[in-house]
């Protein structure tokens, strides 16, 4: 995998008789609206295009990855929640209608409920396996192949699950543990990305852009399951899903890459606005340098995986059961329960990428640091989380309910500007491998809070689910403590490969790109950009001590500029080589 740190450091400010710098134009006609030539040399010695002039083209490349990575998320999900829908029909009394005019009813296959909740649960048997392994593995080669193939595998494996079934519940059970190994290696690996190509104060908004992905997956797979079912056939719903998966595979292989200096076709604009906030050296962690003593004494660490248990455990308990409390407590139809069990998912999305949006507002404006950002989030979240929740165990009108369920689910989407994105702030070097550890604790409430909810669920009283919501409501809330008094957004001491960013948002970066504006002190900025404002690298890094590039820049009109004569092909490989 291409890292930036492999490549020459490129500078903005760098002096146009420098041997790397582009000798046939200006620097400042690389930042006009129209360059001087098609292509720009980039100091990395490739050649980059500037920006483009139709619409497809001016979308910065960042996004699209993000948008790559939203719709991986949604197949993730899809390809996850399916068989929940599936496996009502599979099990349901089919009418049968005979030549005589009389009908039967048949159950294609006869699994009682503790059957169907081990199959439903063995996905997550072989999830968290890979957790930890996955990310390892993307730290060391990169997310792209690890992100596409894993979701590439689970579609192919779920065109099979038709033919799986005829094996019975045991082979279907096999293979979901085996759709949950490829699976587990998503969500650790899609931060090996995100270290190459989220500015620091786009981390927010382009990460929770791509998890928001899982709900929106959810809203969508739970109705289209239903029709399928109900018009097809059961084995629709995994044709259908898998090739979807199978699909997005192809345009994402061909469309991301795992850093901006091994992307073809991004602009030299972006290119240099991303490798100039994002500054990673020393590389990729390598094998055996993870500092796991410091890792696992960590409080910011144990405050991620502290919240990251505590918001699944909500989550999966409203995702298993939701359906359930509505039948067995309001009577609703399963064709009512699809829609009311979907809409908390929706609201969820639409939370997850509103709130990523805010964060990186007011990181850009510095109104709160990193760490108050990320502490405000999760801690609001979770508190607002555990009042509603509660507040279900009390009512006993369905209205009141499934409003209080939609806040409680929904406004879960702010924690994941929280815990979710904070690994790359502690440690951007290692962001993959601590999702993977936090992940897979958080798999735990997956397997443990359905089997919880079961114990307490005996009689379908109103009153066994009220210790349901309750006992959400105290992990909520434990996860709220936990996560204000331990949790940081500053780079730790033990994160090997000191990591140093410009904070300047791209709008501020852009504008002075336009008006050709560079900054005086070349020198000063070098430093400021290799040393942290002067500060030992293996020092921990806060807010206050981040280069602010829009400060930095002069106005255009007390900057002159000076320019190199223009050299032809000839001329320039003589002075090459004088120079050598």
């Amino acid at each position: 995998m291409a890292e930036p740190a492999d490549k020459p450091e490129s500078n903005l400010t760098e002096s146009p008789d420098a041997t790397d710098a582009p000798e046939e134009m200006e620097m400042k006609e690389i930042f006009q609206e129209k360059p001087a030539s098609s292509h720009t040399i980039h100091p990395d010695g490739n050649e980059r295009p500037p920006i483009s002039h139709n619409v497809f083209g001016k979308i910065p490349k960042r996004y699209i990855v993000a948008f790559m990575a939203f719709l991986g998320f949604c197949n993730v999900y899809m390809l996850r929640v399916n068989l929940s829908v599936a496996i009502v029909a599979m099990v349901s009394n089919m009418s049968v209608e005979h030549e005589d005019g009389s009908v039967t009813y048949i159950q294609e296959f006869n699994w009682d409920s503790k059957v169907q909740g081990m199959v439903l649960g063995s996905f997550f048997y072989g999830y968290i396996v890979t957790q930890i392994p996955g990310g390892w593995l993307a730290t060391k080669f990169g997310g792209k192949v690890l992100f596409g193939g894993g979701i590439a595998m689970t579609a192919l494996l779920t065109l099979f699950t038709p033919l799986a079934t005829k094996g019975g519940a045991y082979a279907l059970m096999g293979m979901r543990i085996v759709e949950g190994l490829f699976e587990g290696v998503t969500y650790p690996s899609i931060h090996a990305i995100w270290k190459n190509w989220a500015p620091p104060l786009e981390r927010s908004q382009l990460a929770t852009a791509a998890f928001s992905g899982s709900y929106v997956g959810t809203f969508l797979c739970l109705p289209i399951s239903g029709v399928l079912a109900q018009h097809v056939g059961w084995p629709s719903i995994f044709y259908v899903f898998g090739a979807l998966g199978l699909v997005w595979f192809v345009a994402w292989w061909f469309i991301v890459t795992d850093s901006p200096a091994t992307h073809s076709t991004i602009s030299y604009q972006e290119l240099e606005y991303i490798t100039q906030t994002i500054t990673i050296e020393g590389g990729v962690a390598k094998e055996g340098s993870v500092p796991w003593k410091k890792v696992l004494t960590s409080g910011p660490v144990w405050a991620i995986l502290v919240a990251h248990f505590c918001e699944n455990w909500g989550f999966y308990t409203m995702l298993t059961s939701l359906p359930l409390f509505l039948r067995q407590i309001f009577h609703y139809d399963l064709a009512e329960d699809g829609v009311l069990s979907a809409l908390p998912y929706l609201v969820m999305a639409v939370v997850v990428m509103g709130s990523g949006q805010l964060a990186d507002f007011l990181r850009q404006r510095q109104l709160l640091s990193t760490t108050a950002v990320r502490k405000t989030f999760n801690c609001t979240a979770f508190v607002i989380q555990a009042i509603f929740m509660t507040a279900v165990g009390f009512t006993h009108d369905a209205v009141a309910a499934i409003s209080c369920l939609t806040v409680a689910i929904g406004v879960g989407g702010l924690a994941w500007s929280g815990f979710s994105v904070n690994h790359l702030d502690i440690a951007p070097q290692y962001a993959s491998l601590l999702m993977g550890v936090s992940n897979c604790i958080a798999t735990i409430p997956g397997i443990v809070s359905p089997s919880v909810v079961g114990q307490l669920v005996q009689h379908k009283l109103a009153t066994e689910w009220e210790m349901v919501f309750f006992i959400a409501a105290g992990v909520y809330l434990f996860g709220a403590i936990i996560y204000a008094v331990f949790a940081s957004g500053e780079l730790q001491p033990w994160a090997e490969g000191s990591v140093q960013y410009v904070l300047c948002s791209d709008d501020d970066y852009s504008e002075a790109d336009k008006e050709g504006m560079i900054p005086d002190e070349e020198e000063e900025q070098d430093e400021k950009r290799e040393t942290g404002d002067g500060k030992e690298d293996d020092k921990e890094t806060s807010d206050s001590d981040f280069v602010n590039l829009e400060n930095e820049i002069e106005s255009e009109d007390t900057v002159e500029k000076e320019t190199a004569p223009k050299l032809t092909g000839n001329e320039a490989n003589q002075s090459s080589k004088e120079e050598i």
